[in-house]
């Protein structure tokens, strides 16, 4: 009796907050198997493949991404950080047009690219912007590398049999070591070393952020979304925008993750995260010894400059997700209980005390 062929993903950038919370889900499924692109690679098992690849340098690319020819779908969740928004721009685009050429040139089955962007489309992170965001928006001035990839994503699948879908979610939550976007453990150890140090928990951000209106994503429910936006077919060519579904301000949010670590949540005063936990290694390396955590490198657990980057949003960061909702997908997650879920994980994985 034959077996069906399974749907092949090639997951590009795994080990980031959402590609390996992607690959957790596409193996738990059960019908997928799964090649995980990243740079430094990783241990492969079962029907997970990991592939260590430069995807910047194009002959690497070829050369490790020419062997996927039963590839039925790429999720692209890969990122490069540079100092500007402008040099944002060269290398993401690089990367996206690098893996999917390579790719498409091999894999006559490809059903399907799924292409992960965020509110940058609609210019979130240079100020206050239309809230709550839709997906037919119009754009606004560039550099926007989120609006650069999907316009090269639409032209390249012009009469192609595969399509592509994009997912916009707000700050995506959950487990991931050494990511520079990780707001959950930012919080997680901002909060464990305030308690080392017999600190109350104040809120770092600007004065207005404390009461602007926010959403978050949580990384199981954005692979949930992910994988029904790449398999639905009145999904095919479409955007979405992925949030948890409630809304919540710093200042009922942040009493509550105080008293999760013990902590009483003091008056908020603005302070960079990137300047003032610049000194705080050696605190951290005495606290990995003294609770006898998993040895993690203050490196690994640190993004405090995206803490600020968050944290500095003194105006509603909102989009609406009811386009999604329409289309067939009605899961949502509590924002607190994502939160807290989060930290359990963290103390579970002795990553934190």
């Amino acid at each position: 009796m034959e077996h069906p062929v399974p749907n092949v993903a090639v997951v590009v950038g795994a080990h980031g907050v959402i590609g390996r919370n992607l690959v957790d889900h596409l193996i738990q499924l059960g019908t997928w198997e799964v090649i995980g692109l990243s740079r430094r690679g990783g241990a492969s098992a079962g029907r997970l493949r990991h592939i260590a690849v430069d995807l910047l340098d194009e002959s690497d690319v070829r050369a490790k991404l020419g062997e996927l020819d039963g590839a039925t779908h790429i999720f692209y969740a890969a990122y490069q950080d540079r100092p500007s928004w402008a040099e944002l721009v060269q290398p993401n685009l690089a990367m996206l047009v690098n893996a999917v050429t390579a790719v498409e040139a091999v894999a006559a089955g490809l059903r399907h690219v799924s292409l992960m962007q965020g509110y940058k489309v609609y210019g979130a992170h240079l100020g206050p912007f239309k809230t709550p965001a839709r997906e037919d928006d119009p754009g606004h001035m560039p550099p926007e590398f989120n609006v650069d990839q999907q316009a090269w994503l639409e032209a390249r699948q012009i009469g192609k049999s595969w399509t592509w879908s994009a997912l916009r979610p707000s700050v995506v939550c959950g487990y991931a070591l050494g990511n520079p976007m990780n707001l959950a453990m930012v919080i997680a150890v901002y909060a464990a070393i305030s308690r080392e140090l017999g600190l109350p928990l104040r809120f770092p951000g600007r004065p207005g952020a404390y009461h602007s209106l926010l959403e978050m994503t949580d990384a199981d429910l954005l692979a949930r979304a992910t994988v029904w936006a790449a398999t639905e077919p009145a999904c095919a060519n479409q955007a979405f925008n992925i949030n948890n579904g409630d809304l919540f301000r710093w200042s009922e949010l942040w009493p509550a993750i105080a008293g999760w670590f013990g902590l009483e949540a003091a008056a908020p005063l603005p302070m960079s995260l990137d300047e003032v936990m610049s000194d705080k290694e050696p605190v951290w390396n005495a606290m990995v010894e003294r609770h006898g955590l998993i040895p993690t490198s203050y490196r690994e657990v640190s993004s405090w400059r995206f803490g600020d980057f968050v944290f500095g949003w003194d105006y509603d960061v909102i989009a609406d997700g009811s386009k999604a909702r329409r289309f067939g997908f009605h899961d949502f997650v509590d924002t607190k209980a994502m939160f807290f879920g989060i930290f359990e994980d963290l103390r579970a994985r002795r990553v934190i005390p």
